[in-house]
């Protein structure tokens, strides 16, 4: 199994997140997810400016917007990841990946922005379809 960079075996990361995942089902009874935890964001920062507002809409007198053990969840999911990535000494900023800059070029930093916003839309609009 050969490491990329100088980063993780993805399997060995595969592997242990898969791990983690079950071991959080049978101690904790809770199953990861993310996309629910960016819609509480969205209610906790739109409540700093209306809080009335927030508190009378449907979906958040179900799912109240709060600071709970997903929110935390994907922020250690973030923290882990910077950490692994500046252990391994894989962390570099780039507005245009490697692999987007060889087949579309470097100056597509634009049309990568516009892919990349446009993906994230339909990814989070299929996960919360899903009722992830």
């Amino acid at each position: 199994m050969k490491q990329n960079n100088g980063g993780w075996s993805p399997y060995l990361a595969g592997a242990l997140s898969g791990l983690v995942g079950i071991l959080s089902v049978l101690l904790a009874g809770k199953y990861f997810g993310a996309s629910t935890t960016f819609v509480k964001t969205a209610g906790l920062i739109e409540r700093v400016f209306s809080h009335d507002r927030v508190a009378q809409m449907s979906y958040f007198i179900k799912n109240t917007p709060q600071i709970d053990w997903q929110w935390m969840f994907v922020v250690g999911v973030f923290l882990g990841a910077m950490i692994s990535a500046l252990t391994s000494g894989s962390f570099k900023l780039q507005a245009v990946p490697d692999m987007w800059a060889k087949k579309f070029g470097t100056h597509s930093t634009g049309k990568r922005a516009v892919i990349a916003f446009f993906g994230g839309v339909v990814a989070m609009f299929g996960a919360r379809l899903a009722g992830g």
